[in-house]
């Protein structure tokens, strides 16, 4: 068995061989070899192997897959989309769009026109700044989807020197054409991520050779310039396969190369340390003019406002590699308000995971606003964002996604009770159904209360009587919760607009008697409405 390092070799190889052995031979050759190293548990199978081509007559070429690039957003566009996905972050959002809207703006025309190719045009390479968990990957994946380009996303960690064991990084551009399904012209204009680039930094104190931090750089560095790379990898037992049959069959082996100079790539990673770089940096360039040193939060994202291509020098990097990542992007850490705020109006919440799960078995779950933000105020304790999210609520709903779909419970409810005793409440939800069903109504009349909102912009909220009396009728009269409170409040948009209007006020809670007599207490409160506007 041979290695083919180069079209060059391969055919020197190929030429002085006495005997070209058939792609039948070479792939029973592997099939022994692949026998022999690994037993019978693994069988090399040829994918790509066609029938015969009957003699004297031209194998159709397969159709070349074409890509029209039409990119015509703007930044605006792009960030309302991201919108809906990622909460705040607004400026790395607008950096982001920018970015992305110069970027390909400059492909399409370079694809229009040639020509364009050969202006001076520095590519928008991107560094993202910021802790785990605050959306960095789910941005850059969101754009990619928005655009309809390839997106690769990989850990610097697993990467190596070229020559060294460890994956090289002209990986990734194969992997972009696999995302592509073989599509090169349309991999040519993909999205390459590189997550914890932070930890190819290279120590200052390293001795030898550092193959996994400023080798991976270098490699990167061709890579994020201008480069082609081979898509046969010299050390994929496929490719040389198939360029063996190539061989056989043309008598020569064709050189399948992609360009990187469309190429979009983004490094992000926390920079653990980075903003002592920075702030001694600018304390220092204080000192000496008499200037008064203030005090600033230890939030890291704070200083990462105010780095500079030096500090990334400082922290590791060769000049050459953080030069070619001229747009710095920061994203801010996440408090517990905004953890609540992903899982209850993001599109891409956790929670739709987990309505869909139980749903799969026939059981309707209702997320209560408490139990959302207890879920937020759990997961703020774990340090690692809106990651944290999925981990407390696996943690909190292992045992009903085991336990309740082999029960009669159809709905639940996901409080700030469940949140903090699981097992107690779980119990409770099975074995006592009034409880269960009680729970279910209050919910809905929560639910009730924030659709009221969204369609007249009145806050309107039942106090615990008024909320029980509203149950109990609903379970008198078999009917729906929001049937009873559509008929209490049939003439309360009108009547609260009113008040709004006399007195400015927007908010209203509604005690028992709206419940036992719902026109007379409306008609009271415009009354009185006019006397205080008077």
């Amino acid at each position: 068995m041979f290695a083919v390092n180069s079209q060059e070799q391969y055919n020197k190889v190929m030429s002085t061989n006495k005997k070209i052995p058939t792609p039948e031979e070479i792939e029973k050759e592997f099939q022994e070899f692949w026998q022999k190293k690994y037993g019978g548990t693994v069988r090399l199978i040829n994918a790509t192997a066609n029938e015969p081509t009957p003699e004297g007559e031209a194998e159709a070429p397969e159709p070349k897959k074409t890509f029209d690039l039409k990119f015509d957003l703007k930044p605006k566009e792009i960030k309302h989309y991201l919108d809906r996905y990622v909460i705040k972050q607004d400026e790395a959002k607008k950096a982001l769009a920018i970015a992305v809207c110069d970027h390909y703006n400059h492909v399409r025309e370079c694809h229009e026109n040639p020509d364009a190719a050969d202006t001076d045009y520095s590519k928008q390479n991107i560094v993202m700044l910021g802790p785990t968990g605050v959306g960095k990957t789910y941005l850059i994946r969101h754009i990619a989807k928005l655009i309809g380009v390839p997106f690769v996303k990989a850990d610097a960690t697993r990467f190596s020197e070229t020559g060294y064991v460890g994956a090289n990084v002209d990986d990734l551009i194969r992997e972009l054409v696999t995302q592509a399904d073989d599509n090169l012209e349309l991999a040519q204009y993909g999205i390459i991520y590189l997550d914890e680039a932070d930890k190819i930094s290279t120590p200052p104190n390293i001795i030898g050779r550092d193959v996994s931090g400023r080798g991976v750089q270098i490699g990167l560095l061709k890579l994020m310039e201008e480069t082609e790379v081979d898509l046969r990898a010299g050390n994929d037992v496929a490719s040389q396969m198939r360029a063996a049959m190539e061989f056989q069959k043309s008598g020569k082996v064709e050189k399948e190369v992609i360009n990187t100079r469309h190429i979009l790539f983004i490094i992000s990673g926390a920079f653990t340390g980075m903003e002592k770089i920075i702030k001694k940096r600018m304390h220092q360039s204080r000192i000496g003019f008499n200037a008064e040193i203030t005090s600033q939060a230890d939030d890291a994202s704070q200083y990462f406002e105010d780095v500079t291509p030096k500090d990334f020098i400082d922290f590791g990097f060769e000049p050459e590699f953080i030069g070619r990542l001229p747009v710095h992007v920061v994203c801010g850490e996440l408090a517990v308000d905004d953890l609540f705020y992903i899982l209850k109006h993001s599109e891409g919440s956790i929670i739709r995971q987990y309505e869909n799960a139980f749903h799969a078995y026939g059981i309707t779950v209702l997320f209560s606003d408490s139990g959302l933000r207890r879920i937020a105020e759990k997961a703020i304790e774990q340090k690692t964002g809106a990651r944290a999210l999925m981990t407390v609520c696996e943690k909190v709903l292992r045992d009903y996604k085991f336990n309740l779909p082999s029960t009669g419970v159809s709905e639940f409810v996901v409080t700030d009770a469940v949140v903090d005793a699981p097992n107690v409440e779980l119990k409770r939800i099975t074995e006592d159904a009034d409880y269960n069903r009680n729970a279910v109504m209050q919910e809905q009349v929560r639910r009730y209360e924030a659709q009221f909102y969204a369609e007249h912009q009145l806050q309107i909220q039942f106090d615990n009587e008024a909320t029980n009396l509203i149950c109990e009728r609903a379970i008198a009269d078999e009917t729906e919760i929001q049937l009873i409170c559509d008929q209490l409040l049939e003439s309360y948009q009108h009547g609260l607009n009113l008040i709004k209007q006399n007195t400015g006020r927007s908010r209203f809670a509604f005690p028992k008697e709206v419940v036992e007599n719902p026109d007379q207490v409306l008609e009271e409160w415009i009354r009185a409405s006019y006397t205080t506007k008077g």
